[in-house]
């Protein structure tokens, strides 16, 4: 926390951004953040590789090859949100051992919220845990966090002009979007394309809290890769079920 109060919440009132060669934002914070994390982390827990968001394509891939292990690291969530004082970004971290994510932990800086999960251990905020205890018995009483941008035309179009929730919002950070899901903030989710260090640590966090998640394809989340997934999500498997039957047409 006290990294992310240095590199992120001291430069939030004066941000600088420049463009990426994909088009997205990158800012100074993203940065000294990511070089502040990757420094502290090497110091303490050497023995695992290192993954960063802004790290060469080249070198995220070799971590993920990495037989001891890697960290992934989101240093910056929200940038776009954070580059205009729109006050919804966080820090995600997680550990990947032997495939499998074994630690998530996500900070919102600006509302000092901790989450953290370990696996088969459950989840935590700050230091209560954190489970989904309350889950709608339809989609109309739902509140669903959707990404609109990212999703098949179609898809976007349907949801749009006939939605099955009660409400809709976008967070604007994938990180936050899964464990606002795991704090019973919301009920659905669903965002077309998201890469690893946006959903390695949230995602383990939802899990751990008793959330049930899949691909639009209905493939597990989880995947060694940096390439793009889609996500669907709900407080259970049954409400999961009907979410995903809501829309099954459009696709």
């Amino acid at each position: 926390m006290a990294i992310a109060r240095e590199e992120v919440m001291s430069r939030f009132h004066h941000v600088r951004a420049t463009l990426k060669q994909d088009g997205s934002l990158v800012t100074e914070a993203d940065n000294a953040m990511q070089q502040a994390v990757e420094g502290f982390l090497g110091e303490h827990w050497p023995q695992y590789a290192f993954l960063g968001e802004e790290s060469p394509q080249q070198t995220q891939d070799a971590a993920l090859l990495q037989s001891s292990g890697c960290w992934i690291l989101d240093p910056l969530d929200g940038t776009t949100n954070y580059s205009h004082g729109f006050e919804m970004f966080s820090v995600s971290l997680a550990l990947l051992v032997a495939g499998e994510v074994v630690l998530g932990i996500v900070l919102d800086p600006l509302r000092e919220e901790l989450f953290a999960a370990r696996r088969g251990m459950g989840a935590e905020l700050g230091d209560q845990p954190l489970r989904i205890r309350t889950v709608p018995e339809s989609l109309d009483c739902c509140l669903a966090l959707v990404d609109f941008k990212r999703l098949p035309p179609t898809l976007a179009s349907s949801l749009a002009t006939n939605p099955p929730f009660a409400s809709q919002r976008n967070l604007g950070t994938v990180a936050l979007d899964w464990c606002w899901l795991a704090a019973g903030r919301a009920d659905l989710y669903l965002h077309g394309g998201q890469k690893l260090w946006d959903y390695a640590a949230g995602h383990l966090i939802f899990r751990e809290a008793g959330g049930a998640a899949c691909t639009l394809k209905k493939d597990p989340i989880p995947v060694l890769s940096t390439m793009p997934r889609s996500a669907v999500a709900a407080g259970n498997d049954r409400l999961l079920q009907i979410w995903l039957d809501s829309f099954a047409n459009s696709l």
